[in-house]
Protein backbone atom coordinates (compact mmCIF):
# COMPACT_ATOMS: atom_id res chain seq x y z
CA UNK A 1 0.00 0.00 0.00
CA UNK A 2 2.88 2.66 1.22
CA UNK A 3 4.65 1.85 -2.43
CA UNK A 4 1.58 2.67 -4.53
CA UNK A 5 0.63 5.54 -2.48
CA UNK A 6 3.79 7.35 -2.03
CA UNK A 7 5.72 6.48 -5.35
CA UNK A 8 8.21 9.32 -4.69
CA UNK A 9 8.80 8.20 -1.07
CA UNK A 10 11.58 5.67 0.13
CA UNK A 11 9.46 2.02 0.96
CA UNK A 12 12.80 0.41 2.25
CA UNK A 13 13.22 2.60 5.29
CA UNK A 14 9.49 2.47 6.01
CA UNK A 15 9.53 -1.55 6.10
CA UNK A 16 12.58 -1.55 8.18
CA UNK A 17 11.43 0.87 10.52
CA UNK A 18 7.65 -0.43 10.64
CA UNK A 19 9.22 -4.24 11.54
CA UNK A 20 11.00 -2.96 14.20
CA UNK A 21 8.40 -0.82 15.47
CA UNK A 22 6.33 -0.52 18.82
CA UNK A 23 3.52 -0.19 16.74
CA UNK A 24 4.59 -4.18 14.99
CA UNK A 25 5.27 -5.36 18.68
CA UNK A 26 2.26 -4.19 19.65
CA UNK A 27 1.04 -6.29 16.68
CA UNK A 28 3.14 -9.47 17.65
CA UNK A 29 1.92 -9.48 21.15
CA UNK A 30 -2.06 -9.26 20.16
CA UNK A 31 -2.65 -6.36 21.74
CA UNK A 32 -6.44 -5.83 20.81
CA UNK A 33 -6.60 -2.27 20.23
CA UNK A 34 -3.70 -2.06 17.40
CA UNK A 35 -5.08 -5.49 16.06
CA UNK A 36 -8.43 -4.24 15.23
CA UNK A 37 -7.43 -0.98 13.55
CA UNK A 38 -7.85 -0.88 9.87
CA UNK A 39 -5.37 0.09 7.17
CA UNK A 40 -6.01 3.77 7.75
CA UNK A 41 -6.18 3.65 11.55
CA UNK A 42 -2.68 1.36 11.78
CA UNK A 43 -1.10 4.10 9.12
CA UNK A 44 -2.33 7.11 11.68
CA UNK A 45 -1.08 5.35 15.22
CA UNK A 46 2.12 3.93 13.42
CA UNK A 47 2.86 7.59 12.07
CA UNK A 48 2.21 9.30 15.36
CA UNK A 49 3.35 6.55 18.14
CA UNK A 50 6.84 6.20 15.96
CA UNK A 51 7.03 9.87 15.31
CA UNK A 52 7.20 8.64 12.05
CA UNK A 53 7.32 10.21 8.38
CA UNK A 54 8.35 8.91 4.83
CA UNK A 55 11.58 9.58 3.63
CA UNK A 56 12.04 10.93 0.10
CA UNK A 57 13.20 8.37 -2.06
CA UNK A 58 12.17 5.73 -4.45
CA UNK A 59 9.35 3.20 -3.51
CA UNK A 60 9.60 -0.18 -4.71
CA UNK A 61 8.27 -1.51 -7.78
CA UNK A 62 5.59 -3.75 -9.05
CA UNK A 63 4.15 -6.54 -6.76
CA UNK A 64 7.81 -6.76 -5.50
CA UNK A 65 6.06 -4.54 -1.60
CA UNK A 66 3.59 -6.69 -1.46
CA UNK A 67 5.00 -10.00 -1.85
CA UNK A 68 8.14 -9.05 1.12
CA UNK A 69 4.85 -8.12 3.20
CA UNK A 70 3.57 -11.20 2.74
CA UNK A 71 7.30 -13.17 2.63
CA UNK A 72 7.89 -11.32 6.17
CA UNK A 73 4.72 -12.06 7.47
CA UNK A 74 4.57 -15.90 6.34
CA UNK A 75 8.53 -16.33 8.06
CA UNK A 76 7.89 -14.86 11.11
CA UNK A 77 4.74 -16.99 11.80
CA UNK A 78 6.92 -20.25 10.50
CA UNK A 79 9.81 -19.43 12.63
CA UNK A 80 7.72 -18.22 15.20
CA UNK A 81 10.22 -15.05 16.15
CA UNK A 82 9.16 -11.34 16.81
CA UNK A 83 9.45 -9.35 13.67
CA UNK A 84 12.22 -7.24 14.47
CA UNK A 85 14.07 -10.39 14.21
CA UNK A 86 13.17 -10.96 10.95
CA UNK A 87 15.22 -8.21 8.92
CA UNK A 88 17.82 -9.61 10.64
CA UNK A 89 16.99 -13.51 9.45
CA UNK A 90 15.85 -12.36 6.27
CA UNK A 91 17.83 -8.95 5.18
CA UNK A 92 15.49 -6.77 2.89
CA UNK A 93 18.52 -6.23 0.28
CA UNK A 94 18.53 -10.24 0.36
CA UNK A 95 14.90 -10.43 -0.57
CA UNK A 96 15.39 -7.87 -3.26
CA UNK A 97 18.27 -9.93 -4.96
CA UNK A 98 16.20 -13.05 -4.79
CA UNK A 99 12.86 -11.96 -5.41
CA UNK A 100 12.81 -12.44 -9.02
CA UNK A 101 13.84 -16.16 -8.27
CA UNK A 102 11.63 -16.59 -4.77
CA UNK A 103 8.49 -15.13 -5.89
CA UNK A 104 7.81 -18.08 -8.18
CA UNK A 105 7.96 -20.79 -5.32
CA UNK A 106 5.10 -21.11 -3.27
CA UNK A 107 5.38 -19.11 -0.15
CA UNK A 108 6.52 -21.73 2.12
CA UNK A 109 9.05 -22.89 -0.04
CA UNK A 110 10.75 -19.37 -0.42
CA UNK A 111 10.69 -18.84 3.35
CA UNK A 112 12.50 -22.28 3.82
CA UNK A 113 14.87 -21.71 1.40
CA UNK A 114 15.48 -18.40 2.55
CA UNK A 115 15.73 -19.85 6.44
CA UNK A 116 17.53 -22.77 6.07
CA UNK A 117 20.90 -20.14 4.25
CA UNK A 118 21.30 -19.19 7.92
CA UNK A 119 22.27 -15.50 7.58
Amino acid sequence: MVAMSYPEKNTEDFIETYMKSKTRKSIDESMAYVNTMDYRELWDYFCETENFCLKNGRALEGFMPMWIGEFYAYYQWYYNIPSSEVLTKAPLDFLKIGYYGLRDMELELAVKKVGCQGL
